[in-house]
């Protein structure tokens, strides 16, 4: 079974010393292709600008921009069993990038954006799995809506304000949500089990 993974942030660069970005470390992708690895599957990393060291038997390819995680994430999806989108990819990106760093007196005040194209809606693999990181409101329906909307085998969602669950920690807590409206919950753990359970449902689907 070859498994794809996209972990990190993206940059989307304004020039090259400034950019749009986030605070995703990675840790939650790199802990599922480690996982992926452990149990025998082929798996493909593409991870945006992390401080991670690679996973042991994980091919690794490494990113900036949402668009260059977009041509590499389908590249490696082509005969790829499954995809599970962690990373935290830019929806947008400045309209214009300068070659050379901008002067104050060279900047507008307003910054000018375009959308950037959605990886995990776009690749297409047999079996995918999405991130819904939100801040409060209903993170259930929030993921509901992207796996319907993407055609997802599952959501893992989860509130990144919640103590023990934001970008950076160890540890996670997070809600497998699935289309048919079933939703299991599962307590504050290491993001390493986290990843023994994400691991664990692909591969009970995959042979399902």
């Amino acid at each position: 079974m070859k498994l794809v993974v996209t972990a990190g942030p993206t940059r989307e660069h304004l020039d090259p010393v400034r950019f749009l970005s986030n605070p995703s470390t990675g840790k939650m992708g790199f802990a599922i292709a480690a996982e992926a690895a452990r149990r025998g599957l082929e798996v493909v990393l593409v991870a945006g600008p992390v401080a991670l060291r690679t996973p042991k038997g994980v091919e690794r390819v490494d990113v900036v921009s949402a668009r260059e995680m977009m041509r590499e994430t389908a590249r490696a999806a082509k005969g790829a069993d499954a995809l599970v989108a962690t990373a935290a990819v830019a929806d947008w990106r400045p309209a214009h990038c300068s070659r050379t760093k901008l002067k104050k007196r060279e900047m507008a005040g307003v910054l000018r954006l375009v959308r950037n194209p959605d990886v995990l809606k776009s690749v297409r693999v047999p079996l995918k799995v999405g991130f819904a990181a939100e801040t409060g409101g209903d993170v259930v329906a929030e993921a509901r809506r992207k796996c319907r909307e993407k055609s997802l085998a599952f959501v893992v969602a989860n509130d990144v304000t919640e103590k023990g669950a934001g970008f950076g920690t160890d540890t996670n807590r997070v809600a497998f949500v699935f289309p048919d409206g079933e939703v299991r919950r599962l307590p504050l753990m290491s993001k390493r089990r986290v990843a023994r359970r994400v691991v664990d449902e692909i591969i009970s689907q995959m042979k399902a």
